[in-house]
């Protein structure tokens, strides 16, 4: 099957966790759901088109900034003793936050569409993007280096390849426990080392309401991953592309 291939760069950029508030936690890569935004955002796609995706990268350090951050109660009113904005008749608060950002992010996606056919569309897309490519944030710019649609096909490793430039990938959690890789950084006493992390990849809209006031939320398919660096094992089957790189695709 057909993937298209990107290799792109960032200066500085914040892959938010959901859960990070006060300070504005990052992932060290971005998460499966924020490349397939990209890619719809990108085409244009107003439905969701589903998708195999594989991310691996590296980035240099990693830096705090503060950003304006904008509160509000839904319902309060205006006062002038406790609010610093007034929008209509209600109050904003504006305060001082932190944002956790990467330096120098380098990023190998390997992009998988269930319908091939949109391979071309997708690959003219990063070729000639209609805006400029953002991922994480709206103004983390992606600096396009590589685009090429690669030839993936399943084997049976004859030797062992390790991981690309020394990358680190979000590597699907059943890799480990039919142990077909090999973490880089081995600890004694750990099974797996690395970070396990629960990632979100795609969502269904849910109705906790009813048919006259229906209140739809999103219901995340999350996917289980290890973040590490790995070797991938001979005598062990994987999806590889023709430059003999290996795609973690989920």
């Amino acid at each position: 099957m057909k993937a298209i291939r990107v290799r792109l760069w960032q200066d500085m950029v914040n892959y938010k966790k959901p859960t990070s508030f006060q300070l504005k936690e990052t992932y060290p890569l971005p998460p499966y759901s924020t490349v397939i935004g990209m890619v719809h955002n990108l085409c244009g796609y107003t439905e969701y088109q589903p998708m195999q995706i594989s991310v691996q990268g590296r980035y240099l350090s990693k830096v705090n900034d503060l950003y304006t951050r904008y509160e509000f109660k839904n319902g309060m009113k205006y006062d002038v003793g406790r609010h610093q904005l007034k929008a209509g008749e209600y109050g904003v608060n504006r305060g001082v936050a932190t944002a956790e950002l990467l330096v120098d992010v380098e990023l190998l996606l390997h992009i998988v569409p269930e319908d091939q056919r949109l391979v071309e569309e997708i690959y003219t897309a990063f070729v000639c993007p209609k805006e400029y490519p953002s991922l994480g944030r709206r103004e983390d710019l992606a600096t396009i280096e590589e685009v090429k649609v690669a030839n993936l096909s399943q084997k049976e490793l004859e030797r062992q390849i390790p991981a690309y430039r020394d990358y680190y990938a979000y590597i699907p959690y059943a890799m480990f426990q039919e142990e077909n890789v090999k973490m880089i950084h081995n600890i004694q006493g750990v099974a797996h080392p690395g970070t396990r992390n629960r990632l979100p990849k795609n969502y269904e809209l849910v109705n906790h309401g009813n048919k006259k006031s229906p209140k739809f939320f999103r219901r995340w398919n999350k996917v289980e991953v290890i973040y590490g660096s790995a070797t991938a094992l001979d005598e062990e089957t994987f999806m590889v592309d023709e430059d003999n790189i290996v795609a973690f695709l989920v």
